[in-house]
């Protein structure tokens, strides 16, 4: 016992070689591969509402790592590259409103880091950063966001917590809850959802209301990222998803998961990115990969076996959405979460398009009521 606990001891040495990444798995990894193979034995749907790669997945893996890192800096996908440009002003809006002492961050889908460096490296200039645990269902995205979010800061390797986790689980959140708990003791803890990825879920409002039901306490806040609309009719939708749509590295990123879950020869003219009115409450855009052979495909899955794709079905690679004020208010109240601070950055849109923009929200526990009707994770 005594020389495995040294050993233990010993770990924090062996990680200032910046070539080591320690890291917890809190889950079965082939489990994994089975829901994605779910996804994609769907049965065939021309809307794009059958077969799927869930949220998530599309990070999940080398090749989608290294996409999704060129599709952030690619010119002609302006909703994140524009969004990572401006989060180190927006943040500063809000720092001011965070509790007092020693912070923990917790970062969920950390993305390339780079939000993660500007919000750590704004507590290690006031002294007040404490551990640092990124939590991703990626391990290949944990290293790449743990590289860049630490580079020129004094966070101790001791005080790098990575956890691969698909925190859209409750009983996965129960468990990072248990962790995070144990981590920092009673000490409050900053978490963030960043770039818009509460978007990719179709049930948003109800993860939200479950991050914030099972990890957050009185003391701790949560930093929610989201894209917005001022408009909201079918010239908007449309917009929205030609953003998507303009961008090479972007659409080599939602492909990349086909490439790597099935033997698919890709066409990138059977990719498609609608955009849709989604009620009051947001714009919503679906990327769409559609069978557009003229006949019955067979495609080939991880686990070998084969499910049909026929003419004119679909698979659906990436959701997204761009809230309305009226849309975005009513999820943080069907969350139980309150406002504490907010900021907003304007898109750079064509001065007769639509008015899109990122809103950045600090928000605290609400008074714990639960929303009326069935929450679909029970």
């Amino acid at each position: 016992m005594a020389e495995r606990e040294r050993a233990v001891h010993r770990i924090p040495e062996v990680l200032r070689d910046a070539g080591w990444t320690v890291c917890l798995v809190g889950e079965e990894q082939s489990g994994k591969l089975a829901q994605v193979t779910a996804g994609l034995r769907r049965g065939p749907d021309p809307s794009g509402s059958g077969k799927l790669i869930t949220s998530g997945f599309s990070y999940w893996g080398l090749e989608s790592t290294v996409a999704w890192a060129h599709a952030c800096n690619d010119l002609y996908y302006p909703v994140m590259r524009e969004s990572i440009a401006s989060f180190s002003r927006r943040w500063r809006g809000l720092s001011d409103r965070l509790p007092d002492g020693p912070l923990h961050y917790v970062s969920l889908g950390p993305g390339t880091g780079q939000k993660d460096q500007a919000l750590l490296r704004s507590l290690d200039g006031r002294g007040r950063c404490g551990c640092y645990i990124p939590v991703d269902v990626s391990a290949e995205m944990l290293r790449l966001a743990q590289r860049e979010a630490l580079q020129h800061l004094h966070v101790p390797v001791a005080d790098v917590l990575p956890v691969q986790l698909d925190f859209s689980m409750p009983a996965n959140l129960d468990r990072l809850g248990t962790l995070i708990r144990r981590t920092v003791g009673s000490e409050p803890v900053v978490y963030s959802l960043l770039g818009n990825t509460l978007a990719n879920f179709d049930s948003d409002t109800q993860l939200l209301a479950l991050l914030a039901e099972k990890l957050l306490r009185p003391q701790d806040r949560f930093l929610l990222e989201v894209a917005s609309t001022a408009g909201q009719d079918e010239v908007a939708a449309r917009a929205a998803a030609q953003e998507y749509e303009n961008s090479p590295r972007f659409r080599e990123f939602v492909t990349s998961a086909l490439l790597q879950y099935t033997d698919l020869q890709i066409d990138m003219n059977s990719l498609s990115c609608e955009g849709l009115v989604e009620d009051d409450r947001a714009l919503k855009i679906k990327v769409i990969y559609r069978n557009r052979t003229g006949a019955e495909l067979q495609l080939t899955l991880p686990d070998r076996s084969t499910v049909r794709f026929p003419d004119q079905d679909t698979i659906r690679l990436l959701l997204s959405r761009k809230y309305t004020r009226t849309g975005l208010e009513k999820m943080l109240v069907d969350a139980r979460v309150t406002t504490v601070g907010e900021t907003h950055e304007a898109g750079h849109a064509a001065f007769d398009g639509p008015a899109f923009g990122m809103t950045l929200l600090l928000l605290a526990p609400g008074d714990g009521t639960r929303p009326a009707g069935p929450n679909p994770f029970d």
